[in-house]
């Protein structure tokens, strides 16, 4: 009698992984069986996480400390995921940040950085990851955007414009994979326990307001792996977001305008 080996664990790709959602992403997949690709900034805390999943969940996991928004990192990461996971069969592209104030206030440069890393860094590293997705039996690429997409939001402009991008793109390349292995899926969480707000510059009342409402990261993360799987489009988690996000269909868009800069142009300093 010949014994089979057990197949292999499909590897997953998670950028922005060393903390909030992206870890949670991370942690979520180890659960599920995967081998992790992560990357991020921090190298202590991707290797902490490194450490963590390994031990608990028997997984393999690889870091690659990078920050994105340089020249030629993407191909890096790309060249680096391919050589060790020929078999990868899921993306997350999480990597992403936003900045509060107003648009003629905040300095071009760092405005220009996070239109890099939302916007253009997701759609490179698709693009050059798309032909080692197709030889996978299935696979899933999730994109991280934000219930800031569907409206314009004042003090937080080229943030929700970047997130009305990646809604775009994901159903966009969706439909164009529509007869292929490749899923594609957008999450769009609302106010999250993340470092989201102190990255953005919010002061201490605005992140007390967001607070009110914000969901965990492993929540998001639950909502965002199931919905992946089952091969939704898109994903809103949260009864209050998924409201707010079906209200800007049929509001005036100078209200939820004006709604919106009510509650974040209050508190600028």
């Amino acid at each position: 009698m010949v014994s089979s080996s057990p197949a292999p664990r499909p590897y997953a790709l998670i950028t922005g992984a060393s903390r909030g959602i992206g870890r949670s992403l991370a942690l979520g997949l180890a659960r599920r069986g995967y081998n992790l690709l992560l990357t991020a900034r921090s190298a202590e805390l991707l290797n902490e996480l490194v450490q963590h999943v390994c031990s608990k969940y028997g997984v393999q996991a690889h870091a690659l400390p990078l920050d994105l928004a340089e020249p030629n990192a993407v191909g890096q990461l790309a060249e680096w995921a391919t050589g060790l996971a020929p078999d990868l069969s899921v993306v997350m592209n999480n990597a992403g940040y936003g900045l509060w104030g107003k648009f003629e206030e905040l300095p071009l440069a760092t405005q220009l950085n996070m239109l890099q890393l939302n916007m253009q860094v997701p759609v490179t590293l698709t693009h050059l990851l798309l032909p080692t997705l197709h030889k996978a039996q299935r696979a899933y690429i999730l994109n991280v955007a934000s219930t800031a997409a569907y409206q314009a939001v004042p003090t937080l402009t080229l943030y929700a414009a970047s997130k009305a991008f990646l809604v775009s793109f994901s159903r966009g390349l969706r439909y164009e994979l529509r007869a292929s292995n490749i899923s594609v899926t957008c999450l769009s969480p609302g106010s999250t326990d993340t470092n989201f707000a102190d990255r953005a510059g919010m002061n201490k009342a605005m992140q007390q307001t967001a607070a009110k409402f914000s969901m965990t990261a492993d929540q998001v993360a639950h909502a965002a792996i199931t919905a992946l799987f089952a091969g939704q489009a898109e994903v809103i988690p949260g009864a209050l977001n998924r409201l707010s996000a079906g209200l800007t269909r049929v509001v005036p868009k100078d209200l939820t305008e004006k709604i919106a800069a009510g509650i974040y142009e209050k508190y600028l300093p």
